[in-house]
């Protein structure tokens, strides 16, 4: 049993997230994320300038009752005054007592709370512990810190008792406010992220609405619609950037489409008439001629002359398209091209003798230029032939060979009908008819324009063309001029040929 085949060219593509959607999901995870960031920050940030702020006063409460225990009256109303403004500056809790358990700040009872005893026992076992270590009779300024308080101790030997001051800074407030304001932060963090996500729906749907109606614009022109407008007042440049682009590309497309119906249309209409005169004057000499020798030769020169014709129309669609693909190498010289204005005018000679036409030349001697010979003479017949095709009823060519500077000016004047502005840029083209139906011209295949822009522009050759509707048209182009030594080696080589 024969296998399948499987069509590699046909691909199937697998579904890909929209654009709107992993916009709004890229938003909104970082403003989750933003969101919680901050939140963190922020209540890490507060609660340890709470922390500080407690630690500082704290610490400043300690040290004014330590200088006053070791420099003022200790026991004195100095001292409880002292410790009365410290209490209410720094917002700490004072407590003097000795070491036999006598409050003196606070007042209180020898049976006072259980903490108290706790605390109490606490600084004075960390003071005799540091004590003991003692060899130079300091007195010592103790921190005794945790999670509930933050607190300082230090004590002074007065008469034979030792006597211990201990200040304290509730942080119970401060875990409380901020256990709350947690659970604030929490709430917040959720509103805010439910407003970041529907803003950031907006904001993907204000960015991508642009980008969809494009794109179904352009599936428009896809399917060959090429009156599809992609102007529109965007607020984003960058799509308005691409609507003007994609205008101009579909007007674009639009004449290309335009020139390769009509490029068909001409190629077939040039190929048919020459092939229908062929097979039509084959018949003739089979049925009526074939024993007439003078008939014969007549019809056969008219097969002969069609052939011409096709071979000469084959032939330039084949150089255009060698050219435009860039297969074909350009082969460069200097020469004089002012000898091949002369030849190659002179080839239209039969054209005066037989329908009347007249050729003015004005050509300066002895002009150089540097390119491929053989295509700017392709050029100068092209350009030629074009002005016999499309010149007045006077029949009068003007073929001129001017010296400006940096170069030669070649133009080739006709009296025609002219070219109406807008279609100046067109007549380059592929089988243009300057607005009027087809016709066979006097002489060429229709490509002579196309090949011309061809030849100069890959030679970067300047040219153009000059037209007033009614007045006829001028095509000209600038030969620059070549180096100087090549110059007089193409003049001893023109003098040993003429020898």
């Amino acid at each position: 049993m024969a296998k399948k085949k499987k069509n590699k060219s046909i691909r199937t593509h697998k579904p890909k997230a929209n654009l709107n959607l992993i916009l709004w999901l890229s938003f909104c995870v970082f403003s989750f994320i933003l969101i919680v960031f901050f939140s963190l920050v922020q209540n890490v940030t507060l609660r340890q300038r709470a922390e500080q702020q407690f630690e500082q006063n704290t610490r400043a409460a300690g040290r004014e009752l330590y200088q006053l225990m070791y420099e003022g009256i200790f026991l004195g109303n100095n001292m409880l005054n002292g410790i009365l403004n410290v209490v209410n500056e720094y917002g700490v809790s004072v407590y003097l007592f000795d070491r036999d358990g006598n409050f003196y700040f606070p007042m209180m009872s020898e049976d006072g709370p259980e903490e108290y005893d706790v605390m109490m026992q606490l600084v004075i076992e960390t003071i005799d512990e540091i004590e003991s270590t003692n060899t130079e009779g300091y007195h010592y300024f103790v921190e005794l810190s945790s999670y509930d308080e933050y607190a300082v101790a230090f004590f002074k030997t007065e008469g034979g008792q030792d006597y211990y001051c201990y200040i304290s800074s509730s942080l119970q407030l401060a875990n409380d406010v901020f256990g709350s304001f947690g659970w604030y932060s929490v709430i917040i963090a959720l509103f805010a992220v439910v407003l970041a996500f529907v803003v950031s729906g907006f904001v993907s749907m204000l960015i991508t609405k642009p980008v969809s109606e494009v794109t179904e614009k352009a599936k428009e022109l896809a399917r060959g619609n090429y009156d599809v407008n992609f102007e529109a007042d965007y607020y984003c440049t960058e799509v308005s950037d691409l609507s003007h682009a994609l205008n101009y590309a579909s007007s674009e497309i639009s004449k290309a489409d335009k020139m390769q119906k009509e490029l068909i249309a001409n190629v077939s209409h040039d190929f048919k008439t020459p092939l229908t005169m062929i097979k039509a004057y084959a018949a003739m000499i089979q049925e009526i001629s074939g024993n007439d020798p003078e008939k014969r030769n007549k019809h056969t020169q008219v097969i002969i002359d069609e052939a011409d014709r096709l071979t000469a129309l084959v032939g330039d669609l084949l150089d255009l398209s060698k050219m435009q693909a860039g297969i074909e190498q350009f082969d460069m010289s200097v020469f004089n091209l002012s000898e091949d204005v002369y030849r190659v005018t002179g080839r239209f000679d039969y054209l005066s003798e037989t329908q009347g036409y007249h050729f003015e030349t004005q050509v300066d001697d002895d002009l150089y230029t540097f390119a491929s010979r053989s295509r700017v003479e392709q050029v100068l017949y092209n350009l030629i032939g074009n002005a016999v095709n499309y010149t007045g009823e006077d029949k009068k060519v003007i073929v001129r060979l001017k010296k400006e500077e940096g170069g030669a000016r070649f133009e080739v004047i006709d009296s025609g009908k002219g070219i109406p502005p807008e279609q100046i840029d067109t007549i380059w083209e592929r089988y243009y008819r300057s607005s009027e139906s087809h016709k066979r011209p006097v002489q060429g295949t229709g490509l002579g324009l196309s090949i011309v822009k061809t030849i100069l522009q890959k030679q970067h050759i300047d040219f153009g063309v000059k037209s007033e509707v009614g007045k006829g048209s001028c095509f000209w182009v600038v030969f620059p001029d070549p180096p100087a030594e090549p110059v007089e080696e193409a003049k001893k080589d023109g003098q040993e040929t003429s020898s």
